[in-house]
């Protein structure tokens, strides 16, 4: 499986949905699952969960036929967890597309994935959250990071913010989930927020290090985004045409305005929830590489 940069390649590709708008897409078939995808989708109690699990892993397939020109069904997801060592759960990748990369993320009614040429990773979290504990904030924000929090209007948003942007580094293999405190992202370069699909959702590009970040607030469906890539990221709707690839007018294409120094921003969570979604758990979940 591929690592690190390629700035030669095509701009990874993403997409951030509904659990059912995902589900009701005609190539979405539940029947393109793996084995022993199914096995781990049969394990899950509630169906909202069941759901989101099958969604993530059927947009994961989107994805990569988005950036591989072909239809989902002509594409092989595997997951290989380096901790155990064993296939069927764990970090997603493309058997068939060694040059490739997939990442997938998945909250209560809303899933991602994005594909891409080089390192990929993505994460999706719901803003309807209650507030994070000192202890989280604590092992998840660097000593910069604290300070900047302090000074916030809304510092709750703002490590939301933080928070995914960093599982989509650990998912990109940048991080260590059990060492977040060490990422400092404060100094991160962000360009200007621009709509995206409407005036409901707001994308915004940065850089940190080698990686092109490419942040998402969706007030329609609750949730913020971030995917982190070594390609810049290219965010589309789910009605893309799988047949010719083609995007809608809506995508937001990479942006080559000047990046601006670190500014934390702050977004309002929506009251409009998921219809699907179970209630938020008390904190931001932790990256779990066998949940997706």
């Amino acid at each position: 499986m591929p690592s690190g940069t390629n700035t030669g390649a095509a701009a990874a590709v993403a997409v951030v949905a509904g659990t059912d708008e995902v589900l009701a897409h005609p190539e979405a078939d539940e029947r393109l699952l793996e084995p022993a995808e199914r096995v781990r989708a049969a394990r899950f109690r509630h169906e909202s969960a069941r759901r989101d699990f099958v969604a993530a892993h059927l947009l994961a397939r989107i994805c990569a036929g988005l950036l591989l020109d072909v239809g989902p069904a002509a594409v092989a997801l595997a997951q290989h967890c380096d901790d155990c060592a064993e296939d069927g759960h764990g970090k997603p990748y493309l058997p068939d597309h060694p040059t490739a990369q997939v990442s997938m993320a998945h909250t209560p009614g809303v899933v991602a994935a994005a594909a891409g040429a080089a390192t990929v990773g993505i994460d999706v979290e719901l803003t309807a959250r209650r507030p994070a504990t000192p202890a989280l904030l604590e092992r998840a924000l660097s000593g910069n990071e604290l300070r900047l929090l302090g000074r916030h209007g809304d510092p709750q948003a703002t490590f939301l913010r933080q928070w995914v942007r960093k599982e989509a580094l650990v998912k990109a293999g940048r991080a260590d989930l059990g060492a977040l405190y060490e990422l400092d992202l404060s100094g991160m370069r962000l360009g200007p927020r621009r709509h995206f699909g409407g005036d409901a959702a707001w994308v915004q590009d940065g850089r940190f290090e080698q990686f092109h970040v490419l942040d998402l607030a969706d007030e329609r469906r609750g949730v913020l985004a971030s995917v982190v890539s070594g390609t810049p990221v290219r965010l589309t709707a789910l009605s893309v045409t799988a047949e010719t690839g083609a995007v809608p007018p809506s995508s937001a294409e990479p942006s080559s305005a000047e990046l601006s120094s670190f500014e934390p921003t702050s977004f309002e969570p929506s009251s409009a929830k998921p219809s699907s979604a179970e209630p938020p758990s008390a904190e931001p979940t932790s990256f779990e590489p066998s949940s997706a």
